[in-house]
């Protein structure tokens, strides 16, 4: 039987979707640290992946609990990340160059010219 005082796992109005990003947080010892991050819309995912707010994302998982599925959409993050950064004419941010590399192929040279972090 649950608590009253602890709240539900799944919050109420559950049904939307949610972006887990896991961020690789290297400590330097041999086992990384990872940090999970959640956002409740896409668009901020892809905001919030274009101005440096991770220190090396590793993968997005969207997930409904109502609609019980998850998918990980690293893939389509990072073909959506590459088509702002060719329509704006603008290069892809080097911070960003390791995640697309992993999910799409892309080599580090494809980042000249991006934006520095701050």
């Amino acid at each position: 039987m649950r608590n009253p005082a602890t709240p539900p796992v799944v919050p109420y109005g559950a049904d939307q979707t949610i972006y887990l990003i896991v961020d690789h947080c290297g400590t330097g010892s041999a086992v990384p640290v990872e940090r999970e991050i959640e956002r409740t819309d896409f668009d901020k995912v892809l905001a919030d992946f274009m101005a440096g707010q991770f220190h090396d994302p590793i993968r997005v998982v969207a997930f409904n609990t109502l609609e019980h599925w998850s998918k990980d959409i690293s893939i389509d993050v990072a073909r959506e990340i590459q088509s702002r950064c060719d329509s704006d004419s603008c290069g892809l941010p080097p911070y960003l160059a390791g995640f697309l590399e992993i999910h799409l192929g892309l080599p580090h040279q494809l980042t000249r010219g991006g934006p520095e972090r701050n």
